[in-house]
């Protein structure tokens, strides 16, 4: 047996491929740090899917935020056009090439002019693309569109040399490029079905409507030498360009918080510990139409903002001003909030876009704001747009991304008696940390309003229903009462607290007259107490003077008796004397 000490192994550190950040939000999340560096990549999709703005952004970003110029080469937009076009999404190109950050060039190419011989090349465009690139010592560079480029051949064989030589001169000179490409008929990617085959990385961008909803959709085909996202993923064309959303992590470690935050109404509070809930939770609260979801959803972010915390509002049923309206009614005033910058809303018809929008719209809203609690509501207006199973697997991607930032949300849903609704309920509630249901009591020819604890994940709460009470001094619970028929509420319950405060009214009558009486015969008992007393302390007397009586007979008697016995000896001595 060796005795000789075992090697050490020394973990071996694979050298990562270079990459350079695009600056577009989530498109480096999903790269794993961005496009590769010093290779071309290509964007390929449909008409109108985004591809231009998407290479003009990478050139934009690379600019003013990493300080590396860039070359924008078209083949179908004068610079002019290209400039009026970004200058929407807040892009100054006139600005920054004033500065000398980004350069653009404009190449016209003409069908006709092209002749297909065995000495076509790209000479031509290689010496105005390299003045281009040392003219402002460019790190990126773009080419939009290689259709145009490359629109007069046919021949195959001279179309796949030239695709290759462009490819390897834009790696020789080292620049980061992106090469944009119209898609094919088909399976194909692009046009040629060449380019994805050269290229090091491919993204494909797609425009597709479903439903009447149009949805912008992102993918990577494929990137040599680097581990990046497969699946699809949503993004967004707004007014800062776009925004990408990356599918949510598979894997459960987050960071949670044991601070609790007070839902706005204390005795809910105190049905949930006495303490609130739990920052950074996600909270359901369902019930069916007129239970007051909106309201406790109001009261929550009036609660936040009394914090001094931020807090957005998302609507997809009632419009801003009509919830500030109605929540006045309950003494509680938003616009307050909205003044002081603490509270806004944002209230949109869920057809307005697909799920994914929403879901990238909402991303970018609370990255913006930043804010500490964030409600929606109703989120079961969202099943107009997409599937139970859509919408599920939205909020499981929006809750992740909340718990990330440490963000409470409060949900409200719609529960309705049917199978849709059902399935909902089930579905969302599994995923939250506590559920709030708000139910209907129709009881007494009245109805009224219960609410439960159905669950609250790390915390002790209550199993009781309390009644829920909306006055217009505010929301409240109160205790119900159990008569026999089961759970009294409203009117009935008034009616019970009635007749119990009248019971107790007889009550105290009945024991005060049974006191009265019992006192009165008290009286009577002293009373012949008393008597009786003083019969026996007369009789007691009477019996006393009798003996008196006798012993003063007695000692009468006894001194006379004595009193004659002295007599008789004094006589007797008296006779004894005269004798003598």
């Amino acid at each position: 047996m060796s005795t000789s000490p075992r090697k050490k192994k020394i973990p071996l550190h694979h050298p990562t491929l270079p990459k350079t950040p695009t600056g577009i939000a989530g498109l480096d999340q999903i790269t794993g740090g961005g496009l590769p560096k010093g290779r071309p990549s290509l964007i390929c999709g449909e008409a109108g899917s985004g591809k231009t703005l998407m290479s003009i952004e990478f050139l934009v970003r690379g600019a003013t935020a990493f300080n590396e110029p860039g070359v924008f080469m078209a083949f179908e937009e004068k610079a002019s056009e290209l400039t009026m076009n970004v200058a929407s999404l807040g892009f100054d190109l006139d600005k920054l090439q004033a500065e000398k950050k980004i350069r653009l060039d404009y190449v016209h190419i003409d069908r006709s002019e092209i002749e297909e011989t065995g000495e076509y090349n790209l000479e031509g465009l290689f010496i105005r693309l390299g003045y281009a690139i040392d003219s402002i010592k460019a790190k990126r560079v773009v080419l939009d569109t290689l259709e145009n480029l490359f629109s007069g051949l046919t021949n195959q064989t001279i179309l796949r040399a030239e695709l290759r030589r462009l490819f390897q001169w834009l790696k020789d000179r080292g620049v980061t490029a992106i090469i944009t490409g119209e898609k094919g008929d088909g399976n194909s990617l692009t046009r040629q079905g060449l380019e994805e085959y050269v290229s090091d990385c491919v993204i494909l961008l797609d425009h597709r409507v479903i439903n009447q909803i149009s949805t912008r959709r992102l993918r990577i085909i494929k990137y040599r030498g680097s581990v990046h996202g497969t699946n699809e993923y949503p993004f967004l064309i707004d007014e800062e360009g776009i925004s990408v959303l990356p599918i949510t992590s598979l894997k459960l470690e987050k960071e949670v918080s044991s601070e609790r935050i007070s839902s706005g109404i204390p005795a809910m509070d105190a049905m949930l510990g006495g303490q609130g809930f739990f920052r950074g939770s996600s909270v359901l609260v369902s019930g069916t139409a007129g239970t007051g979801k909106t309201s406790i959803a109001a009261y929550f972010a009036n609660e936040t903002c009394k914090r001094k915390e931020r807090c957005i509002y998302f609507a997809f049923e009632e419009s801003p001003k009509q919830i500030i309206r109605n929540m006045q009614s309950i003494n509680v005033n938003l616009q307050t909030h909205i003044n002081k910058g603490l509270l806004q809303f944002y209230a949109s018809r869920p057809t307005l876009h697909g799920l994914e929008m929403h879901l990238v719209s909402i991303y970018n809203v609370i990255k913006k704001f930043k804010p500490g609690v964030v409600i929606l509501d109703p989120i079961t207006n969202l099943i107009t747009v997409g599937s139970v199973s859509e919408v599920k697997a939205m909020l499981i991607r929006l809750i992740d991304f909340l718990q990330e930032e440490q963000v409470t949300v409060m949900f409200t849903a719609l529960s309705l008696n049917n199978i849709v609704n059902e399935q909902t309920d089930e579905g969302v509630s599994s995923l939250v940390d506590a559920w709030i249901l708000v139910r209907d009591i129709e009881n007494n020819g009245e109805r009224n309003r219960g609410m439960y604890i159905m669950k609250s994940r790390g915390m002790k709460h209550s199993n009781q229903v309390r009644e829920f009470i909306i006055t217009d001094k505010g929301l409240d619970l109160v205790e119900v009462y159990l008569g026999p028929d089961g759970v009294l509420t409203g009117s009935a319950r008034e009616a019970h607290k009635l007749q119990e405060e009248t019971g107790v009214v007889l009550r105290d009558f009945a024991v005060s007259s049974k006191d009265r009486e019992l006192i009165r015969k008290r009286k009577v008992l002293e009373a012949k107490i008393s008597n009786l007393q003083m019969e026996f302390e007369s009789a007691e007397e009477e019996l006393n003077k009798m003996y008196q009586q006798e012993e003063l007979v007695k000692q009468v008697t006894q001194k006379n008796r004595d009193e004659i016995t002295q007599r008789r000896r004094d006589q007797q001595f008296d006779e004894k004397g005269g004798k003598k």
